[in-house]
């Protein structure tokens, strides 16, 4: 008796703690219309202008790897606060913050203060996903807003473009990812566009580039100036999320040095030979890494809140 009393009370603590951990269906009945409105502002969006897909994707990492998914990248600076926006990962690069003001502002309408900044920034980041082709997984829901940001942990835990194998390695198990999930993860530069300042060393620098890649980006990347304009991560399909991000690498066609650095003799190698030659792998364990960047420290419970303004705190 004693033992089976044991077990209830294990039980019964075991659902009081995942009661306020993140759920799918989170939102059924307090909103039940929140993942249908993100949906269709997201195919509105990524209809307008593909590229967005891929700058909504880039705010969720964005936002995950800066002390969890909690909405503090959407923070406006104001006069006695300074947010991740100016970070140098971030300073006239991440975007997309209207869509997702706009997603906000219906989803208030429907049910005012229900509905995380956070939880639509991780939805719109899988939506994206798919209507560019690529995975679906399943988006767990409940996270609360931050009330503060962190310049100082932007300029440092997101990665940059110029870290070699070692330290990309090192940065992603910093937040619990293994070797084989950042290899994953970094397929998501089969969309999207990067500035010529984030590659212009790699273009004039290094030997391991294919040629007529190199000539190609130089035409719209100078050695001097030009630092903004713009150059497709997969050159190949550049708005489809597929495998050829790893196809790209094998040739020596990595547009940013630490991109290419998955593919350069290192241990990574027979990872992105793998998903060069297997989609279905590549899919399968992006959305795993996704579900995985999702959960990364989020705000629960009484923790943090919804804010009515995702730029503001409320």
């Amino acid at each position: 008796m004693a033992f089976y009393l044991s077990m209830f009370i294990i039980m019964f603590s075991l659902i009081g703690i995942c009661s306020a951990d993140l759920s799918s269906y989170y939102y059924e009945k307090s909103c039940p219309k929140a993942m249908y409105t993100i949906k269709n502002a997201v195919a509105n969006a990524v209809t307008n202008e593909r590229r967005m897909g891929a700058s909504l994707l880039r705010l969720h990492f964005h936002d995950c790897f800066v002390n969890g998914c909690d909405a503090s990248v959407l923070l406006d600076d104001t006069s006695d606060f300074t947010g991740e926006k100016s970070a140098k990962p971030n300073s006239n690069s991440i975007r997309g913050f209207d869509v997702i003001d706009k997603i906000k502002s219906q989803i208030e309408k429907l049910c005012p203060g229900i509905v995380s900044c956070a939880d639509i920034v991780a939805v719109a980041a899988r939506d994206s996903v798919v209507l560019l082709g690529g995975p679906s997984w399943t988006v767990e829901l409940g996270r609360r807003d931050s009330t503060t940001a962190s310049l100082d942990t932007a300029n440092s835990d997101i990665p940059s473009p110029s870290l070699d194998l070692n330290d990309l390695i090192t940065n992603f198990a910093n937040k619990g990812f293994t070797a084989k999930e950042m290899v994953a993860l970094s397929g998501g530069h089969t969309i999207g566009k990067a500035q010529c300042t984030t590659f212009r060393a790699r273009v004039y620098n290094e030997t391991n580039i294919d040629s007529s890649l190199a000539t190609s980006l130089k035409s719209n990347c100078p050695s001097t100036g030009g630092d903004d304009t713009l150059s497709s991560l997969d050159a190949t399909t550049p708005v489809l999320f597929d495998n050829h991000f790893y196809k790209n690498l094998v040739n020596n066609k990595g547009i940013l040095h630490s991109d290419q650095q998955l593919y350069s003799g290192g241990s990574t190698d027979s990872q992105v030979k793998s998903y060069s030659t297997n989609p279905i792998a590549f899919d399968a364990d992006f959305a795993k890494a996704m579900v995985k960047l999702g959960n990364l420290s989020p705000l629960t419970g009484t923790n943090g809140q919804i804010r009515t303004n995702c730029r503001k705190i409320n």
